[in-house]
C-alpha cells in the first residue's frame, strides 16, 4: 500500500479539523495541535470500524470524512474522560 503525499496531507487535514472539532464539542481535554491530529486519526479508525456493524452510512468525500472523523474522536474522548476521571464525566 502506497500512499501519496497528497494523501498524507489529506489525511492530516482531516484529522487536525476532526481533532479540533472533538475537542471544542468535548471541552476540557484538548491535546494540543498534534494530539488533536492523533485523536482525529484515531476517531477515523474507530469510526470506520464502529458504523459499518452498525449499518451508519453518511456519505462520501471529504466533508463527510470529517464529520465521520469527528464523531469518532468524539467517542473516543469520552472513552479516554471516563477512564481519567474513573467513570465520571
Amino acid at each position: 500500500m502506497r500512499i501519496s503525499n497528497e494523501g498524507i496531507l489529506v489525511i492530516l487535514f482531516v484529522g487536525l479539523v476532526a481533532g479540533w472539532l472533538a475537542g471544542k464539542i468535548v471541552r476540557g481535554t484538548g491535546f494540543g495541535i498534534i494530539g488533536d491530529i492523533l485523536v482525529g486519526i484515531a476517531g477515523a479508525l474507530v469510526a470506520s470500524l464502529l458504523f459499518p456493524r452498525l449499518g451508519i452510512h453518511i456519505g462520501s468525500g471529504l466533508v463527510s470524512e470529517i464529520i465521520y472523523s469527528a464523531i469518532g474522536a468524539v467517542l473516543l474522548l469520552l472513552v479516554v474522560r471516563l477512564v481519567r476521571t474513573g467513570g465520571r464525566l
